[in-house]
């Protein structure tokens, strides 16, 4: 199995990683207190740590300015990725006070993919990840509700099966949300986009296929 890079950022989040030995785990700012209240260690403690509200000492530790044009998320993540990692589960990213990091989170996705790495937000009882010229194949044992948002320019071929609401070779754009609150049956799922790129945000712990087209 792929090598994981884990990172925990500040936004309140009850589900936090489980890191293997081969794996990596960075606290981003004040992620370093969801990890510390959990009894995880960190390999890596980063940020401008304005959060956080002090700097953690140790070997371990970078401390950034907070006059910066990254987040403490895209420090973590350009760091790993210059390393070599190219897998990437971020947890307290989503929800919390503030909607415009959230959005930010969305954003470090489609920077991920645009430079041959993959990532998936968890937080808040949900999962985010973009889909790019891929389909992602769900186990009948999803539940709960599932939407796809288009990321960029018009997402072309979107095909739904398998879900409350299908779609056929649909061309899906950033004006209309047409792929919100969509729902599983109880039977396998699929979701394709042959051209373009879709966040696909769905509940629950179940994770899914990808298959590159």
């Amino acid at each position: 199995m792929e090598r994981i890079c884990y990172i925990v950022g500040a936004a309140p989040t009850a589900a936090l990683p489980s890191p293997r030995a081969e794996d990596f785990l960075i606290a981003a700012d004040k992620g370093y207190d969801a990890l510390q209240r959990a009894g995880l260690a960190p390999d890596l403690i980063m940020g401008d740590f304005d959060s956080l509200g002090y700097t953690p000492e140790g070997e371990n530790v970078l401390s950034h300015s907070p006059i910066k044009d990254d987040t403490d998320l895209m420090l973590a993540l350009r760091w790993a990725m210059a390393r070599g990692w190219r897998r990437f589960v971020i947890y307290g990213a989503l929800g919390g006070k503030r909607l415009d990091q959230t959005v930010a989170s969305f954003q470090t996705l489609r920077f991920l993919a645009e430079h041959g790495a993959t990532g998936r937000l968890v937080g808040d009882g949900w999962n985010v990840t973009l889909l790019q010229n891929a389909a992602l194949r769900f186990p009948a044992s999803a539940a709960g509700w599932l939407s796809v948002f288009v990321s960029g320019d018009t997402a072309r071929g979107v095909t739904l099966r398998g879900l409350k609401y299908e779609l056929t070779d649909a061309a899906l754009t950033c004006a209309m949300p047409l792929g919100v609150s969509n729902e599983f049956l109880g039977k396998e799922a699929r979701i394709s986009v042959a051209d373009g790129a879709l966040f696909v945000l769905w509940q629950g712990d179940i994770l899914p296929d990808e298959e590159v087209l």
